[in-house]
């Protein structure tokens, strides 16, 4: 688990960069450019709720100890 995290974290990243670089700042919401905001959506989201996860889990632990 402490190999993946980051490693999700970085595909992520990753995929919101890759998934920006293919929207039309023209028009946004029309053809390929709405899968690629969808999917700026998504990664952004999937970053966020594992950093939560990562956050818990070093809670989780200094409650153990």
């Amino acid at each position: 688990m402490k190999i993946a995290l980051p490693l999700f974290m970085i595909l992520a990243v990753g995929m919101c960069i890759f998934n920006l670089v293919q929207i039309d700042w023209e028009n946004p919401l029309g053809g390929n450019s709405s899968v690629a905001v969808i999917g700026v959506m998504a990664s952004a989201s999937s970053f966020l709720l594992l950093v939560i996860l990562m956050l818990s889990k070093k809670i989780a632990q200094k409650l153990k100890k």
